[in-house]
Formats: C-alpha cells, structure tokens, sequence
C-alpha cells in the first residue's frame, strides 16, 4: 500500500460555494493561443485508465511524455468531474515532458451535469476526508502501475481539486509539490501540515469571491508556522477558476502567468 503512514478517521470541511462553469471553447479562447502545442513537440500518448477504489470502478486520463523516466503528475479535477479542461491540460504538460494522470475521484461515468450534483459529490467526499485519501491512493496505485516514481511526483489540482492537493500534503504522502490552482484552504478539524514533506505552490486571483484573500494570508501563515517550504502567487482582477478555458471567469493574463511559473517550477524540481 502506498500510505502508509495515514491515519483514516473522518473528517469534515465546510464546501466552499462556486459558479458553474460549463462549456470549453478550447479552441476559440483567447488563452489557448499562448498555451497551445508547439508545432515541434514531441508525440504524446494517451488513453483511459480504469482502476478499482472500495470495489467501485474509476477512469482516469494517462497522458504519457515521449520521454524516458519522464516525472510524473497527478492531476485532480474540478467539482463538475474529469472533463475535456483536465484531459487538455494533461496533455499540455505531457508535451513539456511529463506522464500525466488525470485522476476520476466520483467514479467512471460518474459526471455530473447540474450545480446540485457537483455540491452532492463533491460534498460527500469533503465530509469524508478518509475516502478521499483512498481515492488518492487509487489514483496514485494506477499511476505507479504505469512505470512512474509516483513519490517524486507533483499533485496539483483546480479548483476541488486543488483543496484535494492540499489534502495530500498534509496527509504525510512523499511528494515534490503539491499545487492548488484557485482552489480552497480551509484545514478540517484535527489536521495540520506537520507531516507536509513537499513544497507548496498556490495560484490564486485576487478577486476571488469564493476563496477570500483572508483565506489565502492563513493559508500562508499556516505553513510558515509549520516550517512548509511554500510560494504564493496572487493575480490582481482574477476570479475564482480563472483558468478555465472559455468560461465567463477565464482571465488570459492570470492564466498565461500562472502557467508559465507552473512550468518553471517544474523544470526547477526536477533539474
């Protein structure tokens, strides 16, 4: 088993309330223009993954760089599930040399189509922290099960899924980095991040009206109390899920930034 060192009780959060976003217009956003494939990246494989939690069946989306010993990323998705934005991005980061495993944390063909699905799922998995770490470690099995060194990986997350990430952190699982994009920071009772091994990277907009920047400072003084290597980035006039690709909320300029730092800080983990 891959956690080993975590303790299951159940914990709860409160769910932090959002805006549906719906429609990707992947390839008429302004963004995708400076975030799209180069003509001379190297080939990318993909394909779904099917694996198995509490003997419930999960799909993920494996991207795989054409690169050998490649690092590996775990990405969690948004409330609304594992869409076409998550498998987008896997690919992105593929392109940039890393195997990439976009993680099901509802169950396969679990995807919801309305605001009162995404508070229902998502809201059970924050009431029960422990399930949620079980996901991980299915999500993080699979990725193993592919040939990757899923302990000198990354986990990042949007949204769900960066409060997800965070989630990993401070169970104690040895990771690089763990990185919320405008995700949520509110810690459950009776966690911390004593046992956090990596470093932190948020992407937060300043204009966020679900995430406050109250929020985001606590977050900060959290982890320097608990000796957390960390960086926090904020994006002045961006809103909560900024980097959503042809939503109302996209903000190119938060987007096309906070990406490129992402990428920078990846080459830095693995020089």
């Amino acid at each position: 088993m891959l956690f080993t060192s975590l303790t299951t009780s159940d914990l709860s959060s409160v769910l932090p309330s959002k805006s549906l976003y719906r429609s990707l217009a992947l390839g008429t956003s302004l963004g995708l223009m400076a975030l799209t494939f180069s003509q001379t990246a190297a080939a990318i494989t993909t394909k779904n993954i099917t694996y198995t939690v509490d003997d419930q069946a999960y799909e993920g989306y494996y991207a795989k760089a054409d690169k050998a010993n490649a690092p590996f990323i775990l990405l969690i998705h948004d409330w609304d599930g594992l869409t076409d934005y998550e498998r987008k991005r896997a690919d992105m980061l593929a392109t940039e040399g890393y195997n990439v495993l976009a993680a099901d944390m509802f169950g396969q063909g679990v995807r919801p189509t309305s605001i009162e699905e995404n508070k229902r799922l998502t809201g059970e998995l924050y009431d029960d922290r422990s399930k949620m770490r079980r996901l991980l470690e299915g999500a993080l099995n699979a990725g193993r099960l592919q040939g990757n060194d899923v302990r000198e990986g990354v986990t990042m997350g949007y949204c769900f899924g960066g409060t997800v990430a965070l989630e990993l952190a401070r169970s104690g699982f040895p990771q690089k980095a763990f990185v919320p994009f405008h995700g949520a920071f509110d810690i459950p009772t009776g966690q911390s991040y004593d046992k956090t091994t990596g470093e932190i990277l948020v992407f937060h907009g300043s204009a966020d009206e679900s995430v406050s920047l109250e929020s985001f400072a606590t977050l900060g003084k959290t982890l320097e109390a608990a000796k957390v290597p960390h960086e926090m980035v904020t994006y002045s006039g961006a809103p909560h899920a900024f980097s959503v690709f042809g939503s109302d909320r996209y903000d190119a300029r938060a987007d096309e930034r906070s990406w490129k730092r992402y990428l920078d800080f990846l080459t830095d983990e693995y020089k």
